[in-house]
This record gives C-alpha cells, structure tokens and sequence, in this order.
C-alpha cells in the first residue's frame, strides 16, 4: 500500500518506530536464558545482580541497540547506492565494503596476530574506507568519468580481488580462521556498547547527511544530465554520497561484520510504502533496517537451541527469496 499525502507518511513513520523499539525490547526479554517482561523492567529500576539481571542489562541491550543502528544504517546505504549505480540490486557490498573490511581484519588476524574485538573495529573501518576509495578511483578513469556502469564494475572487480585474498590468508592460517569465521559470517553477539559508541559519531553523521542531501538525491535519482541541468555539481554530490556510503557500511561492517542483504531488500520495501521521495525513503528504511535485523537476531536465538547462528545468515535467509523477486521483476532503484 502506497501512502500518498504528508498525514499517511508521518502515520507510518511513526508506526515503523513504534515496530522497532518493540522489537528492541524484545530482543532484550527474549533469548537462551529465561527471562520475561517483568524482569527485564526491574533489571533497569530495580537492578539485584541477579544473572538474569546482568544478562539482560550486559548482554541483550547492548545487542538490541547495536542491531538497530547496524539494520539502520546498512539499509540507508543500501538506498544511496541503488540511487548513484541506477542499479536496484546494488547494496554497501558494491563499494567492496564488507570485503575490503574483512580483508583487512584477515591480514591483521594472520599476519600481525590481532586478537582483540575492538580493534577488529578500526581495522575493518579502514579497510572499508581504503576499498571504497580505490572503487572511486578506477571507476573515475576514462573520458566519461565516474559513471554508475564504472562504478559498479570496479566495485565487483574489488570485491573479487579482496574475496580471493581473504579465502588465501584463511586457507594458508587455519588458526586464524577459528579467530574470524563468526565475525566474516556477520553477527552481533558478544559486541559491548563501547564499541558501538566507538562508530556512532560516524554513523550519526551519515544518517544526518543522508537525510540532508535527500532533495538532491532526488534530482540525482532523474538522470545525470537532469541533475546537471537544474544546476547541481553530480561529481561533487557523489563524492559526498561515497564518503555517506564508507562512513554508514564502514561503521555497520566494522561493529558486526559483514551483514548482507538488508541493503538490497528494505529500500525496495520503503519505496513500496512511501513512495521514491528520499526525504521519506532514507528515514523510513532506517527504520525498518532497524526491525529487520533485530527481528533477525531474535529468530537467530532459536534455530539452534544453546547455539547461536550468527544473525548474517539469517539476514541471507530472510532476503534471498526477495532479492531473486526483485532480479526478476527488474525494479526501477529511482
């Protein structure tokens, strides 16, 4: 159902923000360890150090709030990318992003020995900024320019080339792969919230900026030469959308690993509700980025009853179905 006027809009922003924090909450009541509504109340007004407290107040909310930013900003990116690459199947891993990280944090892993989860982060951070920026200078070559086609093209070629590297590193260090293999899979397990609040200034400026060039987007979203026309500078304007890209997927990938799918799939459904205005469309595919991946991290809690799956598999089984529906239906990403 397509919302047409300003009323209906804010009705469904409001109902999709209501749909998440319900979902954060429930990632923090529900999980391995028993615990209920109640419980998950007094653990934040009347805290006793019980396990279940510690669990709840330790573990599941910081989970909770990670997932939601995560969801939120892989999907926003998702969104800027289908729009500069004209391309509806086109996500964060275009850019080489989730390679280019998981690339980096292989060689720290196998050839310098890293073994701490927070400096995981950064590394992944810079080897998603250093992927992202090596697309942008290929694709830049040639007469034409940067174009959506060279974009794209430079982007797989990236990320084939840092795929193969990674696969060697694992093949020739198995140690190394015990070390990576939860976080190469995606997951939000085990992350702290001092992590989270490492990226966020970074994911805070990409959701802000985002929302900020939304008009030109949709400018941008007619076509080069419509864009050029009515004045704006489209090589500036998607230098500025790469950096929104690298700072939003980077942040994402480096937090959680790299998580697929969501990208592709929740910009399509948020034009499907509100139409291709990305004033609406980037704000409310935050949003129901955010509901994706918690919801898939809940369901990761039960699949396997005292394990855990990491979430980017579950991701992959939510959104396979609907990436082959959108392949084949050929949506138009404007």
């Amino acid at each position: 159902m397509l919302l047409k006027n300003t009323s209906q809009r804010w009705m469904g922003m409001l109902v999709a923000l209501f749909l998440l924090i319900l979902f954060m909450c429930a990632s923090i009541v529900y999980g391995y360890t028993d615990t209920n509504w109640k419980m998950a109340l007094n653990a934040f007004t009347n805290f006793n150090g019980s396990n279940e407290h510690i669990i709840i107040t330790s573990v599941r909310l910081p989970r909770s709030l990670i997932a939601a930013a995560v969801g939120a900003s892989l999907a926003i990116a998702g969104v800027l990318m289908q729009t500069l690459t004209k391309n509806p199947l086109a996500s964060p891993g275009i850019f080489g992003v989730n390679a280019g990280a998981g690339f980096a944090v292989v060689v720290s892993v196998t050839i310098f020995s890293v073994g701490n989860l927070s400096v995981f982060t950064w590394i992944a951070f810079l080897g998603a900024a250093i992927s992202a920026i090596s697309v942008y200078f290929i694709g830049s070559f040639g007469r034409e320019g940067l174009t959506p086609m060279k974009l794209t093209l430079a982007g797989a070629a990236m990320t084939a080339m840092f795929s193969s590297f990674t696969q060697g590193l694992l093949v020739i260090n198995e140690a190394a792969l015990e070390q990576v293999l939860f976080w190469l899979a995606g997951s939000v397990q085990g992350r702290k919230l001092e992590i989270l609040a490492s990226v966020l200034p970074y994911l805070l400026i990409g959701w802000a900026g985002s929302w900020l060039i939304s008009t030109r987007m949709n400018v941008l979203s007619m076509g080069d030469d419509v864009a050029k026309g009515l004045g704006i500078n489209t090589v500036f304007l998607k230098v500025i959308v790469g950096i929104l890209v690298v700072l939003l997927s980077g942040g994402a990938v480096a937090v959680a690993g790299p998580i697929g799918f969501i990208g592709i799939v929740i910009p399509h459904i948020a034009r499907s509700i509100i139409g291709i205005d990305h004033r609406w469309v980037i704000p409310l595919s935050g949003l129901l980025g955010g509901i994706l991946l918690v919801t898939a991290d809940i369901l990761a809690r039960y699949v396997i009853i005292g394990e855990e799956v990491p979430v980017g598999i579950m991701t992959a089984i939510i959104g396979t179905p609907f990436f082959i529906y959108i392949a084949r239906k050929g949506f138009n990403a404007s």
